[in-house]
């Protein structure tokens, strides 16, 4: 575990998962849920951290049918049935039978659902002439749309995996750098102890020369006089 970096300059990881070895040992992956459960039960955040983003307005695509909808969902209201007066053609009624004009206003209704079935009718010949041929140019700008958005799809994917790849490369890299420091560290750490020991032995040494050679000092002495 090697290389320290700064996320949202608060949060350090500590971590090379490309190089680091041991993530699949026994009991790690346990560990490591262990851990988060442990750090997401007693974490509470201090800062909103969406903060920089804007405020949405989800009404900003709302019509007023939309509005009007949500509206009856909110207020659990039943949905209004669909309406089919508009085409019904009802006589006058029993009141109404000699009065010229309620039988005038049923003529123009029955005129005006004679104009809506005929304009219904060439609408469908219009588009039996000329539907086809419509909806071919339709899933020609369809499938060209789908090829755009799948080039894109496959640029963001090549994106993604030359950012695995310089990951990787750098993580490893990084890891082998690491390894060689630590072996360097690991040589001088052994030079040092073998330097220690030696200076611990000449000193020794030293210490039982002076003492020896303070005894034959002392033994002259004894022999002059």
């Amino acid at each position: 575990m090697a290389g320290t970096a700064s996320v949202a300059g608060e949060v350090f990881v500590d971590a090379l998962p490309y190089f680091d070895q041991g993530y699949d040992a026994a009991g790690v992956r346990e560990a490591a849920a262990a851990l988060v459960e442990e750090e997401t039960r007693r974490y509470r955040p201090t800062k909103n951290y969406l903060s920089y983003l804007q405020t949405p307005d989800f009404s900003t695509f709302e019509t007023e049918i939309m509005r009007n909808e949500f509206d009856r969902l909110a207020a659990r209201q039943p949905m209004d049935l669909l309406s089919m007066k508009r085409y019904e053609l009802p006589a006058p009624s029993s009141g109404q039978k000699n009065d010229i004009t309620a039988w005038q206003e049923c003529v123009n209704n029955s005129m005006a659902q004679l104009e809506h079935q005929a304009v219904r009718i060439e609408n469908l010949e219009l588009m039996s002439q000329y539907g086809t041929n419509a909806w071919k140019v339709y899933n020609d700008n369809l499938a060209f749309m789908i090829e755009i958005a799948q080039k894109e799809l496959q640029k963001f994917r090549k994106q993604i995996q030359d950012l695995n790849w310089q990951r990787k490369n750098d993580q490893l890299a990084g890891g082998a750098k690491l390894r060689e420091l630590e072996s360097n560290w690991v040589s001088l750490v052994s030079k040092n102890f073998e330097i220690e020991r030696a200076i611990v032995q000449l000193e020794n040494e030293v210490t039982q020369m002076r003492q020896q050679q303070g005894d034959e000092n002392k033994e002259n002495i004894r022999q002059d006089f």
